[in-house]
């Protein structure tokens, strides 16, 4: 069985949610679970200020494009390509293109777990970046938001940087 990759698929303006929603219903029905594995409308939280109230809305990234995770065979096309909303594939020609894996690191589409083997406490290595063979002392690992804080020393003062959790390496 081929491996599912993410494609993007382009709706009327506006339908994004129900182009979604009807083609998770036709996988639902018909058992495609297999060939079509999840269906995304990318969204924002943004916080508006309108007549001097401020609130948080959901706001679509890319309106008008769906993204769908599927394995893309002429059924899975066909069901995809017919979902009411639904105008086609983004490619040349309509021809589905699937996304690199720099394109979904970029739109935050896949979460990739990071196992770090350093600990608060613990001196580390910089292994990345503009701060790259820097060594330093880890204040504080945020999991969720993808984030280490680290204590190097810069010219002879101490001072704090905010790396990705797998920019930094655990020195022995």
């Amino acid at each position: 069985m081929d491996e599912a990759r993410w494609y993007v698929v382009h709706t009327f303006s506006g339908y994004e949610n129900k182009v979604a929603t009807n083609l998770e219903t036709i996988v639902e029905n018909r058992h495609l679970q297999d060939w079509i594995h999840e269906v995304r409308v990318p969204t924002e939280t943004v916080v508006e200020i309108k007549d001097n109230q401020r609130r948080e809305v959901e706001r679509k990234i890319f309106p008008g494009y769906v993204l769908v995770k599927m394995v893309m065979t002429d059924e899975s096309w066909f069901v995809v390509r017919n979902v009411r909303g639904c105008t086609g594939f983004v490619g040349p020609n309509g021809k589905p293109v699937p996304l690199t894996e720099q394109e979904i690191a970029a739109l935050g589409v896949e979460k990739k777990e990071i196992i770090v083997d350093y600990a608060v406490g613990d001196t580390v290595q910089i292994v990345d970046g503009p701060l790259e063979n820097f060594t330093g002392v880890v204040e504080e690992i945020d999991q969720e938001k993808n984030m280490v804080r680290v204590t190097i020393s810069m010219f002879g003062r101490e001072t704090s940087v905010e790396l990705e959790l797998d920019q930094a390496e655990r020195l022995d």
